[in-house]
């Protein structure tokens, strides 16, 4: 279903879910159901096509929207800032997020992409393979293959195969002044999160690093990281 935020109406949830006021709570949601018109979005069932698989339809607006529940990423959250503190060793910012947990530069979802001689810190995380975020991969295709028949003998059938989501995968979250999604459909789309590190004080609304603003419950000061909110949504998955 797709998500909604506690400091929205019902009537706002549905619409689009749009910015959220501050202060409110920064949460985050499945891509895939989070944002209206995502893939898993609320449905119905509109007809049956090949093998009877059936077709659908959006339709959130008739419905509460529920929290694009995770099944993965549970735990991570805007509201972990993190510091450089005395058992820091070495003293850097990207020793102080690998001993938090994390890893620099991670994008929450997507593959990461390691430095030379491994962590801390990532140089980037730019693949997506929606494996690391769903069993079986969060989807699966009919293909032509070979399935069992009433005596369990294979014949030739429509079977479905596991096809990872290769775009548009990374755990996407709201709050605190940011949007559910994009709101230009019917790919509705959601805001990634990346481990990113303030420079000097940084407001909530402001920009920690190009293209990631400060969602957290407070303001940062230089040397804090935490997950900022993407400016850019991310693309329709597929």
């Amino acid at each position: 279903m797709p998500a909604s935020h506690p400091a929205l109406t019902i009537a706002q949830n549905q619409a689009n879910g749009a910015a959220t006021p501050t202060p409110s709570a920064f949460i985050i949601y499945d891509p895939l159901s989070g944002p209206k018109g995502s893939p898993l979005d609320v449905r119905t069932i509109t007809g049956y096509g090949v093998d009877k698989a059936p077709t659908y339809v959006n339709s959130a607006a008739t419905q509460n929207p529920s929290t694009g529940a995770l099944s993965t990423g549970i735990g991570l959250s805007e509201s972990d800032i993190i510091a450089i503190n005395a058992s820091t060793f070495p003293a850097t910012t990207g020793q102080a997020i690998f001993r938090a947990g994390y890893n620099d530069n991670d994008i929450p979802g997507e593959v990461p992409t390691y430095a030379a001689g491994g962590p801390p810190p990532l140089v980037a995380s730019s693949a997506i393979n929606s494996s690391r975020m769903y069993i079986g991969g969060g989807r699966a295709v009919m293909a032509a293959g070979n399935g069992p028949n009433g005596n369990g003998a294979p014949v030739a059938a429509l079977v479905s195969v596991p096809t990872p989501y290769t775009a548009g995968v990374a755990l996407a979250g709201s709050g605190n002044g940011g949007s559910r999604d994009a709101g230009a459909g019917p790919a509705f789309t959601g805001f990634p999160m990346k481990m990113v590190t303030a420079t000097g004080a940084v407001a909530i609304g402001a920009a920690v690093e190009a293209g990631w603003v400060n969602r957290a419950s407070r303001a940062l000061v230089t040397g804090e990281s935490v997950f900022g909110s993407s400016t850019a949504a991310l693309a329709a998955p597929s």
